[in-house]
């Protein structure tokens, strides 16, 4: 057992940024002496003492021997893995890093079609070919959940070539499909199962949230820190365990992916945070999960709104794609009050200074973590009590653009593969005329970051319908060229 107290990052840092010295390398402030001040006025200049690079006994992220090998060998233990990597690219490289791993050109990889964007770059960079599984679909609240059992175990006998498969879990809404059975299944075919589980670092520090991946029988996840811990904006990790995943190749491509000027910074958040999981993650996780309950059971009773529930126990009222919910994601049904996520979120952030994390058609959806307060809790409930008595909509009807209608599976809409759409020729067409042409962008609404289109798939008609939709119930839409989305690139 390693002392959890220990932060040797940390305290390197600490020491060389009150370290005497005249500095003749990067950064080229000089430790904040010569920072902007109108920066300085905004975050002051203490923090900028920090801001080093790879001094000698500040070890380096690439080959490390030293201060950053003892951090990441405690954030392995403290998350339950055999082997941690610190990410200061965010999740989206881990992503990425664990399918050039596992991937090359032409290999199959089995993964949802509500995946994440940067696990699309990675079809893009490695060269991957993508086998899409649609995910379970609720079709009342229009939300999709996780890939299940079934899908993945049909999959594997169809493609038992795949050398890998990958899921996400939790979603974006929180909800927890069924991993320890998509694993005994992934390993049935002695290949790695990978898991985003960016929205999951907290699982492991308390009972009554969801089995983490690695204690479900992942063999590789890539968690961010900075979503729902302590870590500063970027700062991920990514884990494994056992020996399906050669580490030597996960070092090699987070060496293609990630910045050689790694920040300190996020470095040492990592550290920090990782010690206060492992020393009081418990108590921090059942403050957040009282808070959590005490914001769930207030707004479910309001009369045209409520908030997405675990499944009963023992299974009863859940489905293989819906096994558990993180208790701390707060998903909330406005549809009833004749309002979408979209006007709702615009109202609650100008009237009430209440700010979601994401919102959707229906629902909008809210990150409670160690950081917030009862004040913020009591500001939530009070501004939803404001939205349901006074902006009640009794004419507007919320119409369920469904999830399913334009849900693309390779075996229909996959003409090229990502990488050979993303390096063709292309050219910009009017939105119009892009009808049964090949994609060559990815295009997604965000967040959360889930492409509709992605390099050679097919343009058909519910996808154009459900993105101008989106647009004009007031989402944004990311990834293309033209963000207006009026063009769209094509392969020529």
């Amino acid at each position: 057992m390693l002392d959890q107290h220990q932060t040797p990052l940390l305290d390197a840092i600490k020491a060389n940024a009150t370290r005497s010295h005249a500095p003749f390398y990067t950064p080229g402030h000089k430790q904040g002496k010569g920072i902007p001040q109108s920066l300085a006025d905004l975050i002051g200049k203490t923090v900028f003492r920090a801001d080093l690079t790879e001094l000698a006994d500040l070890d380096n992220l690439f080959a490390p021997q030293g201060v950053i090998q003892e951090a990441q060998q405690l954030a392995a233990e403290a998350f339950g893995a055999s082997q941690t990597w610190f990410l200061v690219n965010g999740s989206t490289c881990g992503v990425e890093a664990a399918i050039l791993a596992t991937c090359g050109t032409g290999d199959k990889i089995i993964l949802p079609r509500n995946v994440h964007s940067s696990a699309i770059a990675a079809l893009i960079l490695s060269g991957a070919i993508p086998i899409f599984l649609n995910p379970e679909y609720d079709a009342v609240l229009d939300i999709a959940h996780s890939i299940t059992p079934t899908a993945v175990e049909s999959a594997l006998q169809q493609h038992p070539d795949a050398k890998a498969v990958l899921t996400v879990y939790p979603t974006y809404y929180g909800v927890c499909g069924d991993l320890r059975a998509i694993a005994n299944i992934t390993h049935k075919y002695n290949i790695p199962l990978l898991v985003d589980e960016a929205h999951g670092a907290h699982f492991s520090f308390h009972p009554e949230l969801p089995t983490s991946a690695l204690a479900a029988g992942a063999d590789l996840t890539v968690q961010s820190i900075h979503k729902v811990l302590g870590a500063m904006t970027q700062a991920s990790m990514l884990h494994i365990q056992g020996n399906r995943i050669d580490s030597d190749r996960i070092s090699k491509a987070l060496q293609l992916l990630q910045s050689t000027s790694p920040s300190y910074i996020l470095l040492a958040s990592l550290d920090a945070a990782r010690q206060q999981m492992a020393l009081h993650g418990k108590m921090l996780m059942s403050q957040t999960l009282q808070l959590a309950q005490e914001a769930r059971t207030k707004i479910n009773q309001l009369p045209g709104l409520s908030v997405l529930s675990p499944p009963y126990q023992g299974g009863l009222g859940g489905s293989p794609g819906f096994v558990a919910l993180d208790k701390t994601r707060l998903t909330v049904t406005v549809s009833n009050l004749g309002l979408t996520g979209f006007a709702a979120d615009e109202i609650l952030d100008e009237k009430f200074a209440v700010t979601a994390e994401f919102a959707s058609l229906q629902h909008l959806t809210f990150i409670i973590s160690l950081g917030n307060t009862p004040a913020d809790i009591q500001q939530l409930v009070q501004g939803f009590t404001t939205l349901a008595k006074e902006y009640r909509s009794t004419t507007a009807t919320i119409k369920n653009y469904i999830w399913q209608d334009f849900t693309i599976t390779l075996d229909t809409n996959l003409y090229l593969s990502p990488r050979e759409a993303f390096f063709a020729p292309s050219e910009t067409l009017p939105l119009a005329k892009t009808g049964d042409r090949i994609c060559a962008e990815i295009v997604c609404p965000y967040p959360p970051g889930i492409p509709v289109l992605m390099p050679g798939e097919l343009i058909t008609k519910p996808v154009l319908d459900y993105l101008q939709q989106i647009q004009m119930m007031g989402g944004f839409i990311s990834g293309c060229n033209d963000t207006s989305l009026q063009t769209l690139k094509v392969v020529k």
